[in-house]
């Protein structure tokens, strides 16, 4: 009978380690059979018990010396410790694949009792999550099951815990965690958005997904500390299919052909979806209904109207492949269909309007230069002719290419750039605006320069004519600015356009 809670010696974690091909060498000494208590790569959790894991480029020996004093009994590392003494060790090939197994094993594959479906892609990734989300969510009300898990940008869901996520995928220990409270909770399905990052590093590696969806592929998270070319950013999002039952492609996606053969090559069933008539989840007849948006979905099992709580082309995009990953795992399309009717993303295409001038505030995530093309097209489409102000900036310390495509991107389409803050880290946020302001010049763009993000979509609000757009694009539902090393707190971009909207507007 399988036992979720079931303990396995250090020398069983051994066996799985040259299970796996990544065993090099060990020394058990005398604590082969000491059941592991406790994983951990953080110094600062350990409990008596504990299997310590040496992990990064800045790893200290000082961090195993603490994790020893506080009740570690053994390490596994890519290397050996002259300062562990005759510690026991498991020396490993790759540390972060290695973490994988060592999570997937410690919680006994549980993983593998639920049923996950990931979605990957450069723009509508959380959106297209909280699709899935909310269709399954229909779904297990309808059959008498708990609300599905979810892993997202946004938050975390596991059954006992709902918590704002740091990261898109976390580290391997800790997602394999949250399966666990997943499982012990009840919970069937699982949802997780899975990042370019966590694909390269293995974070989810052997998780068994049930379908995975590519949204899209574009250029983003190319630096020195994210990914090293386009190629290496393509080929770590491909990982999901080597992990999927099925695959899901956009045809109209950039790539879409060699994503589509890729997928092929990966996986035995491969789904499309798009606005184009052999897609086999065809989008058509899209039609705006006040804050919502109407389209048909046409396969070869249904051809049935569909209604979207949100506006946006691309929304009816991400839609898609939602049901597409749906359709490909048979849920009816009742669930569909409730699940994105009450979908509600936070930070997403959130919708404000200022009545005395007519004008339409839409608060988004929008944080590269693909998802604001696609932003700024839609806006065009769905308001011709209002003239469009943007407020936005770009983080420091990472994606330094963003700052040319935003900037070009604005430069095109805004009547005006209110360049600010968006996580400047170690950098000077003038610099960085000063960076994204000779791109909007570039394209003949008009621009200010207002480093306060609440006076800058203040400003915005203020100065947009009559019928006017105003786009606050970056943060989302985010709630804190990383200045310097530290996360400060700080109102949300929908909570600045209230404040504003409450007490400046006259």
């Amino acid at each position: 009978m399988y036992d979720v809670n079931l303990k396995h010696t250090l020398a069983e974690f051994e066996n799985h380690m040259k299970a796996k091909g990544l065993f090099v060498e060990s020394n058990l000494s005398d604590k082969a059979d000491i059941l592991v208590e406790n994983i951990s790569f953080n110094s600062k959790e350990i409990v008596p018990g504990t299997l310590f894991i040496c992990k990064g480029i800045h790893f200290r020996d000082v961090y195993l010396k603490d994790a020893l004093s506080l009740g570690a009994f053994a390490y596994v590392s890519e290397i050996k410790y002259d300062i562990a003494g005759d510690v026991p060790y498991i020396i490993v090939s790759d540390i972060k694949e290695a973490m994988a197994y060592i999570a997937d094993f410690f919680y006994n594959e549980v993983q593998s009792k639920l049923k996950i479906v990931g979605i990957t892609g450069t723009k509508g990734k959380t959106t297209t999550t909280y699709f899935i989300k909310h269709i399954l969510d229909a779904y297990a009300e309808s059959v008498g099951s708990p609300v599905p898990g979810m892993f997202s940008s946004v938050r975390i869901y596991d059954g006992k815990t709902d918590e704002p996520s740091r990261r898109t995928t976390p580290e391997a220990f800790e997602v394999h965690r949250h399966f666990k409270n997943m499982y012990d909770s009840g919970i069937e399905w699982v949802v997780m958005e899975v990042s370019s990052q966590a694909l390269k590093y293995h974070r989810s590696l052997g998780v068994e997904f049930e379908s995975a969806c590519f949204t899209n592929m574009g250029e983003d998270h190319i630096s020195d500390i994210e990914h090293s070319d386009w190629d290496d950013y393509f080929y770590s999002k491909l990982k999901l299919f080597d992990q999927s039952k099925a695959a899901i492609v956009n045809l109209n996606s950039d790539h879409a052909e060699r994503i589509y053969e890729e997928a092929k090559k990966r996986t035995d069933t491969v789904l499309t979806f798009g606005f184009m008539p052999e897609a086999d989840v065809y989008g058509y007849d899209l039609e705006p209904d006040g804050i919502n948006m109407k389209f048909k979905v046409r396969t070869k099992d249904f051809d049935e109207q569909f209604v979207l709580n949100m506006r946006g082309v691309y929304n009816i995009s991400n839609a898609l492949g939602a049901i597409a990953m749906a359709y490909s795992m048979d849920i009816p399309v009742s669930a569909m269909k409730k699940g994105l009717l009450n979908t509600d993303v936070e930070g997403r295409m959130k919708m404000f309007f200022v009545e005395n001038k007519n004008v339409t505030v839409i608060v988004d995530f929008a944080h590269n230069g693909m998802s604001l093309q696609a932003l700024c097209e839609s806006t065009v489409h769905e308001f011709p002719g209002s003239p469009i102000h943007i407020v936005y900036g770009s983080p420091g310390d990472k994606a330094f290419g963003r700052r040319k495509e935003l900037g070009s991107v604005a430069g095109k389409f805004a009547a005006c750039s209110y360049i600010t803050e968006d996580d400047p880290g170690e950098e000077s946020p003038v610099d960085i605006s000063n960076e994204i302001a000779k791109h909007v010049e570039a394209e003949g763009g008009a621009y200010k320069i207002i480093i306060d993000r609440h006076e800058a979509i203040k400003a915005a609000i203020l100065e947009a004519p009559e019928n006017g757009v105003v786009l606050i694009i970056g943060k989302g539902a985010e709630t804190d600015m990383k200045r310097g090393l530290i996360f400060e707190d700080c109102p949300s971009d929908s909570e600045h356009v209230l404040e504003v909207l409450a007490n400046d507007i006259k």
